[in-house]
């Protein structure tokens, strides 16, 4: 049987779940771990990126937090929760700093120094990876401590708990291969 509850005198015989759809919640922890998920959706909602939405809801969680003993309708909590989301994402919004200016002409591009394409220093880098990707893996691991970590040879040779000739020929024949590969010589 379950119990009704009263909150006026029309909906006496009403019960409790129908009249209080949210529960209540014993501690501001109980509610954050129950509401989160749909409150960071709402968060999510307001802003352009997941962490800006996490921020903004730890904001107006805290806001909650700071106000919890004055309200006295937990059903009210998310329309409380969401109210702060809003408000306090209008007063970010408010406090933004306007870096963009209207002109007559769009302006260049200040080149890079070196004079090097960024798209074609990406292409080379992207192109360089796949061809380090098909080397054998001891060869790729003895390519990548030396060149991308920047180890010695002897360094390479104690972390991978080989001779520091092996190394030297293992790598010697992984940039022949490199050399070799068709994808990067039309990169280059």
């Amino acid at each position: 049987m379950t119990t009704p509850v009263c909150t006026s005198a029309s909906d006496a015989a009403v019960p409790a779940r129908q009249t209080r759809p949210y529960a209540t919640y014993p501690s501001f922890s109980s509610y954050v771990k129950a509401r989160q998920p749909v409150l960071l959706r709402t968060a999510r909602s307001l802003t352009a990126n997941p962490s800006d939405a996490e921020d903004l809801l730890q904001t107006a969680l805290t806001k909650t937090y700071v106000a919890w003993e004055r309200i006295e309708d937990h059903r009210a909590l998310d329309g409380y929760v969401r109210r702060a989301l809003l408000n306090t994402r209008t007063s970010q919004w408010r406090k933004r700093k306007v870096d963009e200016f209207a002109t007559d002409e769009i302006p260049e591009p200040e080149p890079l120094p070196g004079g090097e394409d960024p798209a074609e220093q990406q292409a080379l880098h992207d192109a360089m990876w796949r061809a380090i990707l098909k080397l054998p893996a001891r060869q790729r691991a003895m390519v990548v401590l030396r060149y991308y970590e920047d180890l010695s040879e002897v360094q390479t040779a104690e972390v991978l708990g080989v001779s520091v000739g092996t190394v030297k020929s293992a790598v010697s024949r992984a940039l022949g291969k490199l050399r070799e590969d068709p994808e990067l010589g039309l990169v280059r």
